[in-house]
C-alpha cells in the first residue's frame, strides 16, 4: 500500500491538563497516553494520542509536552515517513537546514529525528528503523 508523505503530526502544549480538556471537548473523543510500556516518560516528554486506524485516510497524531518545545510559534511538527529517518536527517543538514535531534528511538513505534528547515521550522522525520 502506498502511503501519503505525511506520516503524523504533534501539537506542543505547555498546560497538558488543559489541553487534553480542550482538545477531548473540541472534538468529542478520548485522547491515548502514549507513554513507554512499563516506564514514566522520558526526558520529560508526555504524549496524548489521537485515536487513529494505520489503514485510514488521513495522518495521526498526538499532543506532547517536552522540555524545550514551548507551545505557540512553532509547535505544530509535521512528520515525514523515511525508511531511515538519519538519511533525510544528513540531507536537510547538507541543504541549508540544520540537525535539531539526531535520530532516537521511541520504541515500538520506530525512530524519529528532528530537523529545522531553512526558514527557521523545526520539522519531524519518522522510520521504523
Amino acid at each position: 500500500m502506498e502511503r501519503n508523505v505525511v506520516g503524523w503530526f504533534e501539537i506542543y502544549v505547555d498546560d497538558m491538563k488543559r489541553a487534553r480538556a480542550f482538545y477531548e471537548a473540541v472534538f468529542e473523543t478520548k485522547l491515548d497516553n502514549l507513554a513507554p510500556e512499563g516506564s514514566d516518560a522520558p526526558g520529560g516528554l508526555e504524549m496524548w494520542a489521537f485515536t487513529g486506524d494505520p489503514n485510514a485516510g488521513g495522518a495521526a497524531g498526538a499532543i506532547v509536552k517536552m522540555e524545550g518545545c514551548k507551545a505557540g510559534g512553532n509547535s505544530t511538527i509535521v512528520y515525514f515517513s523515511c525508511a531511515d529517518c538519519a538519511v533525510e536527517a544528513a540531507r536537510a543538514a547538507a541543504n541549508g537546514g540544520r540537525i535539531f535531534k539526531d535520530k532516537f528511538s521511541i520504541g515500538q513505534y520506530g525512530h524519529i529525528a528532528l530537523v529545522e528547515d531553512t526558514e527557521g521550522n523545526i520539522i519531524g522525520l519518522h522510520s521504523m528503523n
